[in-house]
């Protein structure tokens, strides 16, 4: 089915949170692992603007639907940082956005240069990037929905389940996005296939890797995708990947959760 991008600019809304009853976490407040699974989340949602910058010196800016998509995508999750924020600030956790900022400037040169190598390597591929990016990218808002999902059967908070399927389900419809796009592209072309399966299968990490501290990474990964019902998530993350064209056999998420998943068996084990 076509994604309609028309009807998605149209329809794209802050996320919204004004009618849960808020004072539910003052009474009912959440584990101390949980929130520290939502500050990653918050401080990854409010990064998605350097990553909206990265692209536009792609390929992918030149085509008009990937555009007026990642227009939208970027306001949708920086929403959705905003009402992770509130949540927050609920448990008296006050994110601060020269904080975020400073952690991108720890970075560095590798973070001033980014945009520069990923034109330069970018526009070296040609329009075949553009399907690397879509993969990326359903890769990313895959894991997502199965995150906010997995953190709101875990905690079963009232409030916080509600707010968390709301921002799924905007999640969803950017999957339905890169999907739709990553699979046009890829069966039009062995090229695309060929560089996309080499990008995912050398470069992917988690949303957040190489941003936020690798304790956070490992933390958020231990604690929503350990045990059977994290691993049981993680293989069908699997195969949403393997379903794309030129991708079968990729097993990008297990590899890259393996380290985190191992450490939560060991945890888990009686001494």
């Amino acid at each position: 089915m076509a994604f309609n991008i028309d009807k998605f600019a149209e329809t794209s809304a802050r996320v919204k949170w004004s009618d849960l009853d808020m004072d539910e976490f003052l009474t009912n407040p959440l584990s101390e692992d949980s929130l520290r699974c939502l500050r990653y989340m918050c401080d990854v949602e409010y990064h998605t603007v350097c990553y909206m910058r990265d692209m536009l010196v792609t390929p992918s800016h030149q085509d008009q639907d990937v555009s007026t998509f990642m227009t939208m995508w970027n306001r949708e999750e920086y929403w959705h940082g905003e009402a992770l924020a509130e949540v927050l600030g609920m448990h008296g956790i006050v994110v601060d956005y020269d904080e975020i900022k400073a952690k991108r400037m720890k970075l560095g040169w590798s973070e001033s240069l980014k945009p520069l190598k990923q034109s330069l390597l970018s526009n070296m591929v040609g329009v075949d990037f553009i399907a690397t990016h879509m993969a990326w990218g359903a890769a990313n808002e895959w894991s997502a929905v199965a995150a906010y999902r997995r953190m709101a059967s875990l905690e079963k908070h009232p409030v916080l389940a509600v707010l968390l399927q709301r921002i799924a389900h905007q999640e969803s419809r950017h999957v339905a996005f890169y999907a739709t796009q990553a699979r046009r592209r890829l069966e039009a072309s062995r090229k695309a296939q060929r560089l996309t399966r080499f990008a995912l299968r050398k470069f992917w990490a988690p949303v957040g890797s190489g941003v936020m501290d690798d304790r956070e990474v490992g933390h958020v990964m231990r604690h929503l995708f350990g045990g059977e019902g994290g691993a049981h998530e993680i293989d069908r993350l699997d195969a949403n990947i393997a379903r794309l064209p030129g991708m079968a056999g990729l097993q990008i998420f297990r590899r890259a959760t393996a380290p985190a998943r191992e450490a939560h068996v060991r945890d888990t084990v009686p001494a």
